[in-house]
């Protein structure tokens, strides 16, 4: 009895240990990450607090190898060379969200996080205007913040983000397990907390 006892108390003690050291270094690695989303949540509830709504429009105009949009097949249109040609000349940013291929036009649309920029090309006469809009740093964190236009690369980073941050939560409550003393009240402060952020929903949520 003595001996079982004893092996769970050995156990007990490893579980304490390893979550202590989960807590403790994922807490470490998701610092950065805590930091940002807490910071881009309250610039992206008050965007114009440090003037992440501010942008700035620029317009171009031009013409192009007609060749290349004014084909009878329009899977002979040159996408490539049209999508090439407007970043080597105009140093277009983002990925390419949309390629509009119509009956006189060609519409190209590039989207990044606080960027966007809009060609519209005639098939006809291979002639163009693009408009490009930039945006500051605080619009391209709000975008980063959720996930807007930012590639699979940025999306899979806020998915193990979120990951960490379930791990933290999680490692904690199991330390709480362990502490006697501050079981109880920790469990009951939690409870608050849910039940606080819920009364806010039913309350000021529309």
């Amino acid at each position: 009895m003595a001996t079982k006892t004893k092996k769970s108390g050995g156990a007990r003690k490893e579980v304490a240990k390893l979550s202590r050291w989960l807590h403790i270094y994922l807490s470490m690695v998701s610092f950065a990450i805590v930091l940002f989303f807490s910071f881009t949540g309250l610039t992206l509830n008050h965007p114009n607090w440090l003037g992440g709504d501010k942008q700035i429009e620029e317009k171009y105009k031009g013409k192009l190898n007609v060749i290349w949009v004014n084909q009878p097949d329009t899977n002979k249109i040159a996408k490539l060379e049209i999508v090439e040609f407007l970043r080597e000349k105009y140093k277009v940013k983002g990925a390419v969200s949309e390629f509009r291929i119509e009956d006189y036009d060609v519409t190209v649309t590039f989207k990044g996080p606080a960027y966007s920029c809009d060609a519209f090309i005639d098939r006809e006469s291979g002639t163009y205007e693009i408009t490009e809009i930039k945006m500051g740093v605080i619009a391209l964190w709000n975008d980063l913040h959720k996930g807007r236009d930012s590639g699979k690369g940025w999306s899979w980073l806020i998915d193990v983000s979120a990951v960490f941050l379930i791990l933290v939560s999680l490692t904690g409550l199991i330390l709480l397990l362990f502490i006697k003393k501050k079981r109880i009240a920790g469990f009951v402060t939690a409870v608050l907390g849910l039940m606080i952020s819920y009364l806010i929903y039913l309350i000021f949520v529309p």
